[in-house]
């Protein structure tokens, strides 16, 4: 029996895993499919790479192709003593025997039909659109329709352009950047192998108000300078309607105030929150009263905030 390298037919290294060899996998099927590839050797190329996928896809038929040891591609040798007893008792002479023969006889069936001259198999391809949504809509859940023109093979192999449409269900609590996926909903598989799926790439739109990390959720939040040196009462307003929010007396620019549960809500249970970021905002126009007020306050206040200036200098010095 001839060894063939079948972690080098799929350009792949012998620890890969199970997406590794798959995208490797369908990327050279697709390149040397025998109704695509101009190589006059494409169709048995294509049928190397469907025989080392078909072994090195499944746990127990890798396990035992990796139990053969390593050869050379091409160099003759036989299976261990007790290969056959460990892996099914499959009975099977090294003399007319090929190695992708022996591995489909470990499950129990005839080898694939593209060894055969019948019908070719090939997964369907797995497809990736953006979704973009409002923050309104993440935190509700929403429909989208979406319209996608992809190629697909016919029984035949060949490659069509068709138009595809779906409506697809967005949970609420869908964050950016959140990858959903539509199984069944990619590519038509060839000759009876699965069809692909379909991924959804969330994308949310600026929100004039908020920014979105995860399911939580941050509002600047303008106060006076009396409301933060004194405390106050303020309206904030929040996906599910304004709420007062209490500021402490001596809140300082910068500093968050939280308001749990009022972020996204999560896949499961419960929900983010929304953080308060206070900026301490001061008037540009004022009136007599009020500039009079400013420079009585500025007259009577001891307070510098600029006096660790003075305390790093002396220290320095």
């Amino acid at each position: 029996m001839k060894y063939k390298d079948y972690y080098q037919v799929l350009g792949v290294e012998r620890d890969a895993g199970t997406d590794a060899i798959k995208k490797a996998y369908r990327k050279l099927a697709h390149k040397y499919h025998p109704d695509v590839s101009k190589d006059p050797a494409g169709e048995e190329k294509f049928k190397e790479i469907a025989d080392a996928y078909q072994t090195l896809k499944d746990p127990e038929k890798r396990a035992a192709y990796d139990q053969l040891g390593r050869y050379q591609s091409g160099q003759e040798f036989r299976p261990p003593p007790d290969w056959s007893r460990q892996f099914g008792d499959t009975q099977f002479s090294t003399d007319d025997i090929d190695l992708a023969d022996l591995f489909a006889g470990l499950a129990g069936r005839r080898p694939h039909a593209e060894r055969r001259g019948g019908t070719f198999q090939m997964p369907g391809q797995d497809y990736e659109v953006t979704a973009h949504i409002t923050l309104d809509e993440a935190s509700r859940g929403t429909t989208v329709d979406l319209r996608l023109t992809v190629p697909e093979y016919d029984q035949q192999g060949r490659v069509h352009r068709v138009e595809r449409t779906f409506k697809a269900r967005i949970p609420k609590g869908a964050t950016d950047g959140q990858r959903l996926r539509l199984r069944g909903k990619g590519g038509k598989g060839l000759g009876g192998a699965p069809d692909g799926d379909l991924y959804l790439n969330i994308a949310l739109h600026p929100h004039a108000l908020y920014r979105v990390s995860g399911h939580d959720l941050y509002l600047d939040l303008p106060l006076t300078p009396w409301e933060a040196a004194l405390g106050a009462v303020v309206e904030v307003p929040t996906l599910g309607g304004s709420v007062r929010l209490k500021v402490p007396a001596g809140t300082h620019a910068g500093q968050k105030l939280r308001l749990a549960r009022r972020g996204l809500p999560k896949p499961s249970e419960g929900e983010g929150d929304l953080y308060a970021i206070v900026q301490i905002a001061v008037p540009t126009v004022l009136s007599e009263r009020e500039r009079a007020l400013f420079e009585e306050l500025a007259k009577g206040s001891s307070f510098n905030p600029r006096g660790h200036f003075e305390q790093e200098i002396r220290h320095e010095t």
